[in-house]
């Protein structure tokens, strides 16, 4: 069984356990890479930081978040890199770099779902301590943390195999925000700012948004899985995808972190994709991501002009 259909299987038999938001846990789902960076700490002893990495990546990688069964070999790929620039009697400040992605069907090709930085970590950790998963609770927000991108990794996974198929951990996601809002801790609060978890979770699910989930499901599963057999039909249906979906999105909400995240997710990509296009369709993408991202047109150029391909 190719992975496409695994994960296709996953996405039912999980549609099948869920009669709610919140599901037991039967299987691990996630196949993720950490790295602590403490370069910027100086005078530390450096261990604490190993110990962290290695509590992290057993928290990620041995947790259940979902009754999905995944084989070793189809779980999903993510990396979690924690860059720390404050430590100081066992509160941890700094940022985070999130990425996700999903193989393309019949290729080799891996494409990017998510790449995202929250600026905003911050967290309590006494080495040794074990991270604990609670579904219903979550002690510090380090769990906090891991559990809200866990389900965000999730839900975006899902989305890209079947249309609103990511629904319960979006669900489950937003249980994490409503419990972390009133802990006073940056980075979780709706008005704080455009680009906090509240408003990365809305950008996914808020009606005014959410065709970025539509766009998600079109892009990879009419999209680029079915672009070795047929590149024309596959390249149209993206561009009609695109230009619909960021364009509503784009008049709903100009300020929506969504759209950031699709730049940083797809815009190099979308090069590839249109290198063998006709220049009428590459206009067409061109202009409304110049539109919408006015300070990358040397990036975006390379979509109206691409580069000669040697």
């Amino acid at each position: 069984m190719n992975r496409l259909s695994f994960h296709l299987l996953k996405y039912f038999f999980l549609l099948m356990l869920l009669p709610a938001a919140i599901v037991p846990a039967t299987a691990q789902e996630l196949s993720c890479q950490v790295e602590v960076n403490s370069q910027q700490i100086q005078g530390t002893d450096k261990n604490v930081f190993n110990t962290l990495s290695e509590s992290i990546r057993e928290y990620m990688n041995n947790t259940r978040f979902s009754s999905a069964q995944i084989a070793a070999n189809e779980k999903i790929e993510c990396r979690l890199l924690f860059t720390i620039s404050e430590y100081s009697d066992d509160h941890f400040v700094g940022n985070l770099q999130i990425t996700l992605s999903r193989p393309v069907y019949n290729s080799n090709y891996t494409t990017t779902l998510l790449n995202f930085k929250d600026n905003r970590i911050e967290f309590d950790y006494r080495e040794g301590d074990p991270l604990v998963f609670n579904e219903s609770n979550n002690d510090n927000n380090l769990t906090a943390l891991l559990d809200y991108y866990a389900y965000l990794m999730l839900a975006i996974d899902f989305d890209s195999f079947s249309p609103k198929g990511g629904d319960p951990f979006y669900e489950r996601a937003q249980m994490v925000v409503q419990r972390q809002q009133s802990s006073g801790i940056s980075g979780w609060k709706t008005f704080e700012d455009n680009d906090n978890r509240a408003a990365v979770l809305a950008a996914f699910t808020d009606v005014s948004t959410s065709g970025l989930r539509d766009l998600i499901y079109t892009y990879h599963r009419r999209g680029l899985d079915e672009m070795v057999i047929s590149p024309d039909k596959s390249r149209a249906t993206i561009t009609e995808s695109v230009v619909n979906n960021l364009g509503r999105i784009y008049d709903a909400s100009p300020m929506s972190i969504g759209l950031t995240m699709f730049r940083d997710a797809k815009l190099d990509e979308l090069v590839n994709i249109y290198s063998k296009s006709l220049p009428e369709e590459r206009e067409k993408v061109a202009k409304l991501l110049n539109d919408l991202y006015p300070t990358e047109s040397d990036r975006i150029d390379k979509i109206k002009n691409p580069p000669v391909q040697k």
